[in-house]
């Protein structure tokens, strides 16, 4: 097992910061062997911040300066990713720096939005509550390994504008063109932000991964700005303090560009920010990228990270090509024949209708799909919005994502459990409980869903899936 003694900070990394930071270094340095910093960023989908406050299972710290919704959390024992809560999608628990790029995007509702490098969605959740569930958020994520994180996230979060690919960016790019509005690019990066926490970043760093890290991001760069449209925003974020990386890639995305394509925004300066450094690279850098922010853990309370916004200032070459409607290579409209037994099951279990132009079926999976749904072709797609359940041969059967992205009082059938009775640990761990409730029904903890059951003859049947307990 590493631990955090077992893996010193790289001589040569501590070497180079304190060139950079000079007197600043020591405090730095310090920071780093400290001890790690945590928040908790409450769902805006589902309740306010401070009307989260008020019912946390445990002490929460002041509000995240740059993200309101979100709290520093103080020094505890109290494990807020078991509790119930967590499960209903209430809260996100990540790192307060990990917040600033999704909170520099802005993204709004109504519009197109893409997270490129979306797993394990931290971003994205966090994105799709700036957007309350409005206009589209496609969250990309290239390693087939960690899509499923991504895809369990999304579905505790209960937003109904997400849509998941597992592609390349110059896939998407391909097929998409300049069609977003707003694009996040958290570039995989050298780690050097995370020395405070992750020891495998200390232990895997060298001068070698630094330029790897610097190309890869140029290449992904160059792609990303393919998929802005005229007038849209692009956030460049990395959780590294290597100027290669950071104000390098943009110098080089800058540079390739005549006339120029993106100007560098200035970005607002919360307490502890610190402007981008232009000097790190040298004298012919310029005084333009000072706009882009970056985050030192000995001035925030949380880990490092770098932040850039530019701007598409100039047209594009080519309109967007996907078309809002059917699409090519992925799921189809629903018949009629098709909505015969999820309108019985809807009738009898929800207070109002579901969309039904929204629904879409791939295979016999029923789902919820954003109204501004793409064309999307040949695409690897892995969750097309919310999964609402299976359409059987002579039923309907709910998905547990379903009863995530009802809001409490929006099922007819609910078996509400008492947050402090022993049944709510009973229902996580797949168990059977007692009941008086006939057929489907909701399962509540504290009045917030976690998940369904079927009753019949006193019991409730548990349809908890097992790969969420």
């Amino acid at each position: 097992m590493i631990t955090q003694k077992s893996v010193p900070l790289p001589p040569f990394f501590l070497q180079r910061m304190s060139q950079f930071l000079g007197e600043e270094f020591e405090p730095f340095q310090a920071a780093l062997d400290g001890e790690a910093q945590s928040g908790l960023r409450v769902n805006t989908l589902k309740m306010g911040g401070q009307a989260f406050r008020e019912i946390s299972p445990a002490p929460l710290g002041d509000s995240v300066a740059w993200c309101p919704s979100a709290f520093h959390l103080p020094a505890s024992d109290f494990r807020f990713g078991s509790h119930p809560y967590h499960g209903a999608g209430l809260y996100y628990l990540q790192d307060p720096s990990a917040m600033s790029p999704a909170a520099l995007l802005n993204p709004q509702p109504g519009e197109r939005v893409l997270d490129l490098s979306a797993a394990p969605g931290g971003k994205t959740t966090q994105l799709a509550a700036q957007m309350r569930g409005e206009g589209l958020l496609v969250a990309n994520e290239i390693k087939t390994k960690r899509v499923g994180h991504l895809v369990q996230n999304v579905e505790r979060w209960g937003a109904g504008n997400v849509i998941i690919t597992n592609e390349t960016p110059e896939a998407l790019a391909d097929h998409f063109g300049a069609f977003f509005d707003r694009v996040l690019v958290d570039a995989p990066c050298s780690g050097e932000g995370m020395f405070r926490k992750d020891m495998g970043a200390r232990a895997d760093w060298s001068p070698e991964m630094v330029q790897g890290c610097a190309v890869r991001q140029q290449n992904i760069l160059r792609v990303a700005t393919k998929l802005v449209k005229p007038g849209g925003f692009l956030v460049y974020s990395t959780c590294t303090f290597a100027p290669e990386e950071d104000e390098g890639a943009l110098l080089e995305l800058l540079s390739a560009s005549a006339p120029a394509q993106f100007e560098v925004q200035s970005l607002p300066l919360y307490e502890g920010f610190t402007p981008g450094k232009p000097e790190w690279l040298g004298e012919t850098a310029p005084l333009s990228l000072r706009g882009a922010v970056r985050l030192f853990p000995h001035r925030v309370r949380g880990e490092g990270h770098f932040a850039s916004l530019l701007r598409r200032v100039n047209e594009a070459q080519e309109p967007p090509r996907p078309a809002k409607g059917r699409s090519a290579g992925w799921g189809r409209k629903t018949e009629k024949a098709d909505l015969r037994f999820w309108q019985s099951f809807a009738q009898d279990l929800l207070t109002a209708p579901l969309p039904e132009e929204n629904l879409r079926l791939f295979g016999d999976r029923l789902y919820l799909t954003p109204s501004d749904f793409p064309d999307l072709g040949r695409l690897r797609v892995t969750l097309p919005g919310v999964w609402l359940g299976t359409v059987k041969k002579d039923r309907f059967e709910p998905a547990h994502p379903l009863a995530l992205f009802l809001r409490p009082g929006e099922a007819q059938k609910t078996v509400a459990l008492d947050l402090q009775s022993p049944l709510v640990q009973s229902y996580l761990r797949g168990e059977t409980l007692p009941t008086e409730t006939q057929g489907w029904a909701v399962v509540s903890a504290g009045g917030w869903n976690i998940g369904w059951g079927k009753g019949s003859q006193g019991i409730l049947k548990n349809h908890f899936p097992r790969g969420w307990m």
